[in-house]
């Protein structure tokens, strides 16, 4: 939230399509809930007892809960520390001071973008820092995480120079366009982004994911595993090679589960984390592959591609309106944002918290749409995922429960959530209303043709 860099907004749009797991990554450890219809009960349910519902024990109901409420306060508090953040540099005119540096340095706009984009990014990242270090403490607090400080600092690390490398080449493109092109920069700078943002999407599971996590290849650890995975894989009437299914070692850090598709093309990958393979049955996994090999098919890639170059046109055409307004020159009487601040106007490269700041309010906002959407892609891949292991795992829609099940006792998924939060936060259906439904969806029983998959 407190990035200062129009870059970084930009990728964090795209970086939806990241998200198509059968639990985001962050959900995980922030968001993940279970539904209305959950129960508090005085014990887990036996292995061998049938699912029917989402249930926690007393001590893990109060874990849930504890945890999830702290992540949503964390969540809005870190929305509103974030606006101060931008705010602070703004009426601090710490972008000018690092402007006026830049342009002490070299006369050449490339140079003064390497010299300006990192410093700013630093500076307002720094700022920012106690809310990241709350939302990690939170994580090993509930055992959602065990990585050490000295770890989580250094892919912090990382993640900043990954920042500047990406941020330099973007604001240096945007301000160019914008000193160019008054009042075009917004249309012209999408156009150029978005193959640069799309080749990062490309790049993410090769260089950048491999950063931070170890990746193995599935079939080196889980040939049995990969032998029935083969078996949806034939079913679906589709083909992902082995060397498309990785494994992810995320025990050295996290002990949430997780599974996701990301990349596209040549990059395109299925990812299971060892905790998940570690936690869960055969045929629980063949779910959660099914679920991730549903993104494939139904091209859900693909449309958030498409969804996202969409609003971010929308936040770019905003943007500028608002830094019109906010920077328009001062009349006699008024103080402006621009001269209170020393930013020269929009082609000013000390303009660019003001742009993020917008792009920070315009995200906000637009959640509760974005949301929706990913919700309704979720549902429609644990459709699929259902549909494609029925008839090769044995009462498929109780073992989805079962890994449902599991997923919220180990991620702490939330019991009680209430009907804002969900529409806010969660990117994923409700976790317990999953529950439900995948023991419940029954096409085959009532007559009734399945939605995606043909059964042979």
């Amino acid at each position: 939230m407190t990035r200062p860099l129009i870059s970084l907004v930009l990728v964090s749009l795209l970086l939806l399509i990241l998200s198509a797991g059968l639990v985001h990554p962050a959900a995980a450890q922030q968001t993940q809930p279970a539904s209305p219809t959950v129960q508090q009960a005085p014990a887990p349910p036996p292995a061998k007892e049938e699912v029917t519902s989402y249930r926690l024990s007393p001590e893990k109901y109060r874990q849930a809960v504890a945890y999830s409420r702290a992540r949503y306060r964390l969540y809005f508090i870190g929305f509103v520390y974030g606006v101060i953040v931008l705010l602070v540099v703004l009426a601090g005119r710490v972008a000018p001071r690092l402007r006026d540096l830049a342009e002490r340095a070299s006369g050449r706009r490339f140079v003064q973008a390497l010299v300006y984009t990192p410093l700013l990014l630093l500076t307002v990242d720094v700022l920012g820092l106690p809310t990241s270090l709350y939302g990690h403490w939170l994580s090993r607090k509930y055992e959602q995480s065990i990585q050490g400080w000295g770890s989580w600092f250094w892919d912090w690390t990382k993640g900043e120079l990954i920042s500047f490398l990406v941020g330099i080449f973007l604001v240096w493109i945007l301000y160019g366009v914008i000193r160019r092109s008054p009042r075009r920069w917004w249309f012209y700078f999408w156009l150029a982004a978005l193959p640069i943002l799309i080749f990062i999407l490309f790049l993410a599971p090769l260089v950048i994911q491999p950063l931070f996590f170890k990746f193995e290849p599935l079939a080196a650890k889980q040939p049995a595993l990969v032998e029935e995975i083969q078996k949806v894989v034939q079913r679906g009437g589709l083909e992902i090679p082995r060397e498309r299914m990785f494994e992810m070692k995320a025990s050295e850090k996290l002990k949430a589960l997780n599974a996701y598709v990301a990349g596209f093309g040549a990059s395109k990958r299925v990812v299971v984390w060892d905790t998940t393979i570690q936690r869960a049955t055969t045929p629980q996994l063949l779910f959660v592959f099914g679920h991730e090999m549903g993104h494939y098919v139904l091209g859900h890639i693909l449309r958030l591609i498409i969804v996202s170059a969409i609003v971010l046109l929308v936040f770019l055409f905003l943007g500028y309106r608002g830094m019109r307004w906010a920077l328009a020159p001062p009349q006699p009487g008024q103080a402006r944002g621009g001269s209170r601040w020393a930013i020269r106007g929009v082609d000013d490269w000390a303009s660019l918290p003001v742009l993020t700041l917008f792009f920070a309010l315009f995200g906000f906002l637009g959640a509760p749409l974005f949301n929706s959407y990913s919700r309704a892609l979720e549902h429609d891949a644990d459709v699929y995922g259902l549909e494609v292991i029925h008839g090769i795992v044995p009462n498929s829609g109780q073992v989805a429960a079962e890994a449902f099940q599991i997923l919220g006792e180990i991620n702490l998924a939330d019991p009680e959530p209430s009907a804002f939060i969900k529409v806010w936060l969660y990117d994923h259906p409700p976790l317990g209303e999953r529950l439900v439904f995948a023991r419940e969806y029954d096409p085959w029983s009532k007559g009734e043709p399945p939605r995606f998959v043909r059964q042979p």
